[in-house]
């Protein structure tokens, strides 16, 4: 084997078996055990039993162990949005993208609830969230342009499934009976009475 060989294979990364799966584990639990702002990148690494160097493969920093499933989620919405009836109306079409996302939570629960208290503590990752589901909406409303649907009817079809699936979302985690998808729904017919007691005509004494 030639030195370049030698000196190239010194320098491929090792696979590790299930590494982000370890690594998020790992965070979790000690996120819960010590605290999240206890907890370093070199404690998260070491629980997991590999190294710092493989958690950067994987994260840019602590907190994206949290906001890890954002990419999957939005390819997941956003196909759904894409395959969506061509004569469904805008919300209607991003509610049932939502609802789609139902198994892709059901399968991470445990986790979900925990990292759900975690955002909740803390004003940094209440920020990095807000800027994920701002992130999202937007794709949501391109996809919705891309299906033909005009402004600003795009944006605000995008806005309120977001808003939806927030509400959706927080009430989910604290209720082990129903699923995601159960929420989402009772979101989108609250709002519909919100907007229907909105369009009901003002009496002529102003009540």
């Amino acid at each position: 084997m030639s030195v370049s060989a030698i000196s190239y294979a010194r320098h491929v990364a090792r696979w590790e078996p299930n590494a982000l799966e370890r690594l998020s584990q790992a965070a979790m639990e000690l996120f819960v055990e010590r605290g999240y702002a206890r907890t370093t990148v070199e404690d998260i690494a070491e629980r997991a039993g590999l190294t710092e160097r493989t958690f950067f493969r994987y994260f840019t920093d602590k907190r994206e162990v949290l906001f890890s499933g954002s990419s999957e989620l939005e390819r997941l919405i956003i196909d759904a949005v894409a395959g969506a009836p061509a004569a469904a109306a805008p919300l209607d079409i991003v509610v049932a993208a939502l609802e789609a996302t139902d198994a892709m939570f059901a399968e991470r629960r445990a986790f979900a609830r925990r990292r759900s208290a975690l955002v909740a503590a803390h004003g940094d990752l209440q920020e990095r969230e807000l800027i994920k589901l701002a992130k999202l909406a937007a794709s949501i409303a391109t996809s919705l342009r891309k299906r033909g649907i005009a402004e600003p009817a795009a944006s605000l079809a995008a806005e309120a499934g977001i808003a939806i699936f927030k509400i959706a979302f927080e009430r989910w985690v604290g209720d082990a009976k129903h699923g995601l998808a159960h929420h989402i729904r009772a979101g989108r017919d609250a709002l519909e009475v919100v907007t229907s007691r909105a369009k009901r005509p003002r009496s002529r004494s102003g009540r």
